[in-house]
C-alpha cells in the first residue's frame, strides 16, 4: 500500500493495526438499549470436553470470546465469559495430548447463554462421564441453546438431543455419519448450521466465524469486527470464509478505508451492516466512503455491497440446491422479492431461470 509518496513498512502496518482495534474498542463503548447490566457479560458460553477432542476448537471458540471480551488485547472475562466445565480438580485429554483442566463444576444451565460441546475422536464418543450426559439433558430441558463443535455433533446425535436439527458435518465425516446415524439428515455445504436451540459446527478453522457469528448478535457488530480482524493472518487481503471469498472475488485496492470496508461487509452478508456503521468502524464518514468507493469501483457502497451479496446469492444457486427463499435470507434480503427483484436487475434474469439454464439440459433417461 502507498501513502503520501512512500512505501509503509511494517512498523507502519502494526500502527495502523493496533489503531484499526482501538477504534473499534471505542466504538463498541457507549451502552446499546437491552444491554445486561456492566457487572454481567453479555455472552457466557460453557464448554464440555470430550475425550480426544481437538485443541483447535477449544483454542477457536475461547480466542473469538477473548478478543472481543475486553479493550485491546487485554483478556479479562468481562463483555464475554467462557468456562470448561465438569469436575474441579480434573482435566480432559486432547487429541494431540495436551490436558487441559476443567474450570468450573456443572452448574445450573440458566448460568450461560450457550452450552458448548466439543466432540472428541469417534471411537470414544461413549466413553464420557455419565454426568456430563446428565448436564447435557438438563440443558436441553432448560431451553438453553446446546452447541455441537467438530464431532460434537455425534455426541448431540447419541444422545438424541438434536432436536429435528440437521448438524454441520465435516466433509472427512460423512462416512461415519451416514454409519453411525443413517436416516438423520445433515449437511456439509457451512462453516455452522444454526436451528431452533441447537447450532453445530464443522470443526477446525470454522469455529472462528461461528465465535464472530455469536459475539454480533449478543455484544454487536463492533465487537465481532475486531474478532474477525484479529484472528485473521491480514485482514486486508484475505477473508476468512472461504466462499464467501470465492464469490465475491476479493476486491484489490491500494485504499485502506476500501478494503476495511470491504471486509467488513464481507463479514456480514446474512445480516448487513448500515452504511453509516461501516464508515465508523473505518474512522470515516458516509460521505467521504461514498467517494472512495465511486473513485475505486464506480458504485456507492450500497450499490456495492448489494451487489456482493448478489453475486453471494449467485454462487449458492450454482453450488447448492437451496430453495431461493433460504438464498435470499442468507445472502441478507428480507424477503425473497425484494431478491428476485434486485437479481434479476442485475443479472438480466428471475434466480429459478438462471440456476436451470446454467444447469444444462435434463439428460434423456
Amino acid at each position: 500500500m502507498r501513502h503520501a509518496g512512500k512505501t509503509l513498512t511494517d512498523d507502519d502496518r502494526t500502527d495502523q493495526a493496533r489503531s484499526l482495534v482501538d477504534r473499534l474498542d471505542q466504538a463498541g463503548q457507549p451502552a446499546r438499549p437491552g444491554r445486561k447490566a456492566a457487572s454481567k457479560a453479555e455472552l457466557r458460553v460453557g464448554i464440555l470436553l470430550w475425550p480426544g477432542f481437538p485443541l483447535l476448537s477449544l483454542a477457536g471458540l475461547c480466542d473469538g470470546l477473548r478478543h472481543a471480551a475486553d479493550l485491546g488485547d487485554q483478556s479479562r472475562q468481562n463483555r464475554c465469559s467462557w468456562a470448561i466445565l465438569g469436575t474441579p480438580g480434573e482435566s480432559v485429554t486432547a487429541s494431540c495430548g495436551v490436558r487441559v483442566p476443567v474450570d468450573l463444576p456443572l452448574s445450573a444451565p440458566v448460568d450461560y447463554d450457550y452450552v458448548a460441546v466439543i466432540g472428541g475422536l469417534l471411537p470414544r464418543i461413549g466413553g464420557a462421564d455419565p454426568r456430563y450426559v446428565a448436564f447435557l439433558r438438563s440443558v436441553a430441558a432448560a431451553q438453553v441453546p446446546l452447541i455441537g463443535i467438530c464431532t460434537g455433533s455425534f455426541v448431540l446425535a447419541r444422545f438424541e438431543l438434536l432436536n429435528g436439527h440437521a448438524p454441520c458435518i465435516h466433509p472427512f465425516h460423512v462416512d461415519d455419519w451416514q454409519s453411525m446415524h443413517p436416516g438423520l439428515a445433515f449437511e456439509t455445504r457451512s462453516h455452522y448450521a444454526i436451528g431452533s436451540n441447537r447450532i453445530t459446527c464443522a470443526g477446525g478453522i470454522s469455529i472462528v466465524e461461528l465465535a464472530a457469528e455469536l459475539v454480533r448478535v449478543h455484544c454487536g457488530a463492533d465487537r465481532a469486527a475486531k474478532v474477525v480482524h484479529q484472528m485473521t493472518v491480514n485482514a486486508e487481503k484475505t477473508a476468512s470464509h472461504v466462499a464467501r471469498r470465492h464469490a465475491l472475488g476479493y476486491e484489490s485496492s491500494d485504499h485502506e478505508k476500501l478494503r476495511q470496508a470491504i471486509v467488513l461487509m464481507e463479514k456480514n452478508i446474512t445480516t448487513p451492516l448500515e452504511i453509516a456503521v461501516i464508515a465508523r468502524l473505518v474512522k470515516s464518514s458516509s460521505r467521504q466512503l461514498e467517494r472512495v468507493f465511486l473513485a475505486e469501483t464506480g458504485a456507492t457502497p450500497s450499490e456495492h455491497y448489494r451487489n456482493s451479496r448478489l453475486k453471494y446469492a449467485r454462487y449458492l444457486l450454482t453450488t447448492t440446491d437451496l430453495p431461493v427463499v433460504t438464498i435470499a435470507g442468507e445472502s441478507g434480503f428480507s424477503d425473497a422479492s425484494h431478491f428476485i427483484r434486485h437479481f434479476q436487475q442485475l443479472y438480466g434474469m428471475a434466480p429459478g431461470r438462471l440456476r436451470k439454464a446454467l444447469s444444462g439440459p435434463t439428460p434423456a433417461v
